[in-house]
């Protein structure tokens, strides 16, 4: 197992070298540290790999909706310099633009809604793809073969089903674990595919996109308050055993409570995974600032021993971030039986 890891961290390096040298070759050397923020952040294209003058990209769909134009279909290619891909106010298209920072705009200032599929848009998709095509994989093997030793999609799946089950489920929520399973298995490989596939050089950053992680949280958020029962509510308004004086303070302080546990599954996840990025991308970025074989050496040594890391904290951050949404579940729809003297 740890042969395999490190077989596999070392080909994620050496990819993500052969990857960003091609790019670096075709910028300035003015500017060796530009390809960092362009892998961590979102884009209106999917750019994967530069060769000379030559863009491996994708254009994606940008769509616009304005009161005074209606709905409008583009590619981002359509706002970008067609030699050297760069996208600016100076080439805009119909009216909109996207600038420097690929933000899309409009020339005359009029505001529009942004209904584009960017770059996480599009992995999100792959991820609920692969998601989707395990599950339904897995199912079709237990119809067709019944309760069988699994193969396939069915032996990836299996494992992790009942991990999540009976080790994160069943023990944070509780008696009534078995309604909140689908969910917290459907959370738990999304967060870890994303995670995993975006360690794939060229691939995108979803996990590491605050918007994405927010969603998340917001999904656990709204699920924990849906759920929560009478206990729950009244030990955020009615705390027992508190003097009424005294619930001036603790209830705002549970209030705030409800959105700081959701602000910390999406604040948690985002920076766990940016920062792996960034670092690895910085390690790789020193070899072409010094220009130095030695540096080159030391920097693929450390970017295969932070992809280990990576590797592992794919795996631990979708497991947190499903543990604790279950732990904040189980909070909210257990039983509390107090005694009469209390």
């Amino acid at each position: 197992m740890t042969r395999k890891l490190l077989a596999l961290s070392l080909l994620l390096s050496v990819f993500t070298l052969i990857f960003s040298n091609s790019t670096l070759a075709a910028g300035s050397d003015e500017d060796k540290t530009s390809f960092i923020m362009h892998h961590v952040v979102d884009s209106h294209e999917w750019h994967f790999v530069t060769f000379g003058d030559t863009h491996v990209t994708l254009p994606l769909p940008v769509i616009v909706y304005s009161a005074d134009r209606g709905l409008e279909f583009f590619k981002s290619s359509d706002f970008q310099n067609h030699e050297t891909h760069k996208f600016g106010k100076e080439y805009a298209y119909e009216g909109y633009f996207i600038d420097d920072h690929d933000h899309l705009g409009r020339v005359d200032g009029a505001s529009f809604i942004d209904f584009s599929i960017t770059k996480n848009v599009v992995m999100m998709f792959i991820v609920l793809f692969l998601v989707a095509y395990l599950a339904l994989s897995a199912a079709n093997h237990y119809k067709k073969n019944g309760p069988v030793a699994p193969k396939g999609a069915a032996a990836i799946l299996e494992p992790i089903i009942i991990f999540v089950r009976d080790e994160i489920a069943q023990k944070s929520i509780g008696p009534k674990y078995k309604k909140f399973v689908p969910y917290l298995i459907t959370l738990f490989l999304f967060v870890w595919f994303g995670n995993l596939l975006g360690l794939i050089p060229g691939a995108a950053n979803m996990t590491g996109n605050i918007a994405v992680t927010m969603v998340l949280a917001v999904l656990t958020f709204i699920i924990t308050n849906v759920n929560g029962n009478k206990e729950y509510w009244k030990h955020i308004f009615m705390t027992p055993g508190v003097p009424p004086l005294m619930l001036l303070i603790i209830v705002p302080v549970e209030i705030i409570g409800l959105f700081t546990k959701p602000f910390a599954l999406m604040v948690r996840l985002f920076v766990a995974i940016t920062a792996g990025h960034i670092v690895i991308l910085g390690f790789i970025a020193l070899a072409f600032i010094f220009e130095s074989i030695t540096i080159g050496v030391v920097s693929t040594v450390m970017v295969t021993f932070i992809n280990i890391i990576e590797l592992l904290v794919a795996t631990i951050q979708a497991y947190v971030f499903t543990l604790f949404s279950a732990m904040y579940i189980g909070s909210a729809v257990a039983e509390h039986a107090h005694d009469d003297h209390h």
